[in-house]
């Protein structure tokens, strides 16, 4: 039995349980899911039993509780040290941990515009995004291809091979790829090779077969044309 236990929420909605989730089977650690439904009236209870903060991606290693999703990946690199999860490069691996910090704290406006819904693709938003969400795709763009153009040489990642700076930014690419935001071929074709990861579709294939359906969130798709 793995001694690794990953507590998430909804694989179609949980951006911050997808992160860790992915960088995990990326480094290939053996661990169990427990999966707690979000926006039930005993979500926060359950949460609460795993952790104090009250949010979910946990990851329990025996007495060893870690709860927040950039931490729960530094953890998986020290555990699978052989992974890879940070760039080799000194200065490659500053840029890194810089690019995985600015998502793990900021683009708020892009969260709130394009909600993470992976049974949707290709599909246009009921209205045009904030000026300050399209702040946030611009900048994100910009990151993908400073990435690629100094890093991405030899591999299709970010920093050539997957790095926990992939982690961090797979749930933007399924946003772009559900909402259409035109990328710029480079920025396209990293966003294709992190959804057509396989790890990646078995994350899709659960969260499209999911139950829970959160109408606020839906709303935000124009019917179409």
């Amino acid at each position: 039995m793995p001694r690794l236990v990953l507590v998430i929420g909804n694989k179609n909605y949980s951006s911050w349980s997808l992160r860790p989730w992915l960088a995990l089977r990326v480094a290939g650690l053996d661990f169990e899911e427990l999966r707690i439904g979000l926006y039930q009236p005993d979500s926060r209870e359950q949460i609460l039993r795993h952790s104090p903060a009250g949010k979910v991606p946990i990851l329990h290693d025996g007495d060893v509780t870690v709860w927040d999703s950039l931490a729960i990946c530094e953890y998986a690199a020290e555990l699978a040290p052989g992974a890879g999860l940070w760039p080799g490069d000194r200065a490659a691996r500053a840029f890194a941990r810089s690019i995985s910090a600015e998502m793990h704290a900021g683009f708020a406006a892009l969260r709130n515009a394009l909600p993470m819904n992976l049974r949707i693709s290709g599909a246009r938003l009921a209205k045009r995004p904030s000026p300050e969400a399209q702040a946030d795709i611009a900048r994100i763009t910009a990151i993908f291809e400073e990435c690629r153009a100094r890093h991405g040489a030899g591999g299709e990642f970010l920093f050539g091979r997957f790095t926990i700076a992939d982690a961090m930014f797979a749930p933007v690419a399924t946003r772009f790829r559900s909402y259409s935001v035109p990328l710029p071929p480079r920025s396209q074709s990293y966003a294709d090779a992190l959804c057509s990861l396989a790890p990646m579709r078995e994350w899709i294939a659960a969260a499209v077969a999911e139950a829970e359906r959160f109408p606020e969130t839906e709303a935000l798709v124009a019917p179409p044309s």
